[in-house]
Parts: C-alpha cells; sequence; structure tokens
C-alpha cells in the first residue's frame, strides 16, 4: 500500500507537519496552488521571556500568485531571522548540534524564492535532524488538473496512491466516497495528545516551529512527534505497526 500526503510547503513547520511526513511513503509539496496570506507559508511561532513571537520571511502582500511563484522581498530577513532564533534559543541544550547546519541555510545563502526555501528546510529537517525516509515531490511535477477536491483526485491517481494522509482541516471539502471510487483509502492525522517536553518560558505551547523541540531535545525529538505512540501501544499490549518511512 502507498501512503501519500499532499500539502503546502510551510516556513519551519510544526511537528505534526513533520508527524504526516513520517507516516507517508511519498509526500508532496502542494506548491502550485494559489498563496494565502497571513498563513503559514512564510511565517510561524518561537517562544521568548515576552510571549510567542512571529518569525515572517517578508514576501509583500499580494495575492494573485502561486506559492512557487513568491518572491522574497528582502535579502536581509535571513540574518534578523537567525539572530532572533539564536538570542532565544543559545542556552537550549542541544542548539549547537543544529547551529551549523541552520546557520548556513540563513546565512550562507540568499533565498529569492519562498517555496525553494521551504522546502529545503523541511527536506533537511526531516531527513537531518529527524532521521525520516519519506519521499519528497513537488505537486508541478505531476501536471495535476482541476480545482480543490479534483485537484486532489488526479495528483493522488498520478503518484499511485493506495492510502490519502490528510491534515483534519481539509475535511470540510474532501468527499471521503470520491477518494474510495479510485481505490484510495482517506485517513484524518490526529493531533492530540502530544506528550510535553522541557519548553523555555512557560507555559507550554503545541503550536510553534518545530525548531523548538529540536533544541530542547535533540535526538529524542522524534519520541515527541510519533515515538510516543508506539510506547502508549506497548503499553497496552496493543501491536506496533511499522511505519511507513
Amino acid at each position: 500500500m502507498k501512503k501519500v500526503a499532499i500539502i503546502q510547503s510551510n516556513y519551519i513547520p510544526w511537528k505534526g507537519y513533520f508527524d504526516i511526513i513520517h507516516d507517508v511513503d511519498l509526500f508532496v509539496f502542494l506548491d502550485d496552488v494559489q498563496y494565502t496570506v497571513r498563513d503559514w507559508r512564510n511565517r510561524n511561532k518561537i517562544k521568548t521571556p515576552h510571549g510567542l513571537h512571529w518569525l515572517t520571511v517578508p514576501v509583500g502582500c499580494s495575492r494573485d500568485r502561486l506559492i512557487h511563484e513568491v518572491q522574497i522581498a528582502d535579502g536581509n530577513w535571513g540574518k534578523r531571522h537567525w539572530e532572533f532564533i539564536r538570542h532565544n534559543y543559545a542556552k537550549a541544550p542541544h542548539f549547537k548540534t543544529y547551529k551549523d547546519c541552520l546557520e548556513n541555510i540563513y546565512l550562507g545563502a540568499q533565498w529569492e524564492n519562498l517555496s525553494e526555501l521551504n522546502q529545503h528546510l523541511v527536506k533537511t529537517i526531516s531527513r537531518e535532524f529527524l532521521g525520516i525516509g519519506t519521499e519528497f515531490r513537488d505537486s508541478r511535477e505531476f501536471d495535476a488538473r482541476g480545482h480543490k477536491l479534483e485537484r486532489l483526485l488526479d495528483l493522488l491517481v498520478k503518484t499511485g496512491a493506495d492510502y490519502y494522509l490528510s491534515g483534519p482541516s481539509a475535511s470540510n471539502y474532501i468527499d471521503e466516497s470520491k477518494l474510495a471510487e479510485c481505490g484510495i483509502e482517506l485517513h484524518y492525522k490526529d493531533y492530540s495528545n502530544y506528550p510535553e517536553y522541557p519548553q523555555f518560558f512557560p507555559p507550554f505551547e503545541h503550536g510553534v516551529t518545530i525548531l523548538d523541540l529540536l533544541f530542547h531535545c535533540g535526538l529524542d525529538a522524534p519520541f515527541y512527534i510519533w515515538g510516543w505512540r508506539e510506547s502508549v501501544k506497548l503499553e497496552s499490549g496493543m501491536p506496533v505497526m511499522e511505519s511507513a518511512a
């Protein structure tokens, strides 16, 4: 069974995004669709002593473009973001583990395209930091046709999917019967019950960038994303299913 997920690229996403990536064989970046402003495409949150803070990649406010067409408007944003991350996490137990790699991404390259930046960060975090073996593709490779559900179905068929893993927010437009007609099982990701981990600046917050978890937990980060579920199953006597990745 081939498990597939299809999601827009996000900027340094939260742990739930990587939970989905881990659970599938193929992850497709859906970056040939409408760019949405004030969304997760170009921003995410970090913890600070003064509360949550948005790190926003400057891309302008035009709605008339696809995600892969979005250009980054300010060449100095990377330095500002890295300084803000370093200032708030330099004392975290595992900051030094990821410092050189991330510093090179933020300071060693001149990113001009949002999609390229997002996809690079997601792939690097998945493969190098979390040890995820999932295959990555870009939706433009499949030349999908249609709008919303029709486009999704076309993409799934072209990827050879038997199993589609979606975020729960897509349930308002996905018709399970349409997927079933194509021989595709629909499953929604459950983001509930993630365990807390040692985190700066209480109260605890789940909905922040994955960098927060990595800096605090290092190589133990996967446990707080998906590994804990295997422990729960073992404690309850349930069989532990092998991951797709």
